[in-house]
């Protein structure tokens, strides 16, 4: 069983028969790998901790609907209008993405490259709302107002470091923080041009 997709074999949607002398694998991350994992879950787990404290805070039973959520939104809601869009999603020899984001979560829906629909940008970033904002409401009806202050300090921090390093150089295009370069996307079409098709198609209708 591989942990990881081969650094040394090109995406099943790129055309090209070797990495060798790549001119996008400098400034994309086409594999990923157990350091970027451990990085993505580093930078997120604090905020999750506390997030996790605040909801116990104020009652330990409401933990359990916004683990729920939680595992439901990322397993399976934002797999399917998000992460289905992602050329990782097309790599068939696992059933499993190995990706940073969302590493082992089951590829249950059908590979669709190109942007997501307005719809789906509407209900994954709700999504992200709901959860993110769940905590928030239980710590101010609980008072923990310095709990809400680093809560909001650390999510900020999160996201900008998630930003800057992570999501400037995914090649999930579709994600509305994806923050890739037009140029380097234009590089990245030209060895997966059945994306490119599939953009460029989307953004003519």
């Amino acid at each position: 069983m591989k942990f990881f997709l081969d650094p040394e074999k090109p995406l099943e949607t790129c055309q090209e028969t070797s990495c060798d002398n790549c001119n996008v694998c400098q400034d994309l991350n086409c594999h990923f790998n157990l350091h970027q994992l451990i990085q993505f879950l580093l930078n997120v787990s604090l905020v999750i901790l506390l997030a996790g404290i605040g909801i116990y805070y104020y009652n330990p039973l409401l933990l359990i609907p916004w683990l729920v959520l939680f595992l439901l939104y990322f397993g399976l809601v934002e797999i399917r209008v998000m992460c289905s869009h992602c050329p990782h999603y097309a790599e068939t020899e696992s059933s499993t993405l190995k990706c940073w984001a969302n590493y082992g979560s089951p590829k249950l829906w059908k590979y669709r490259p190109g942007p997501m629909s307005f719809v789906e940008k509407i209900v994954f970033m709700l999504g992200l709302l709901i959860i993110w904002s769940y905590p928030i409401v239980l710590m101010a009806l609980s008072l923990n107002y310095i709990f809400i202050v680093l809560y909001l300090v650390f999510s900020l921090l999160a996201f900008s470091i998630m930003r800057k390093y992570m999501c400037s150089q995914c090649i999930n295009f579709a994600c509305p923080s994806n923050k890739v370069d037009t140029s380097i996307k234009e590089k990245f079409f030209k060895h997966n041009p059945e994306i490119g098709d599939a953009w460029e198609k989307e953004e003519n209708e």
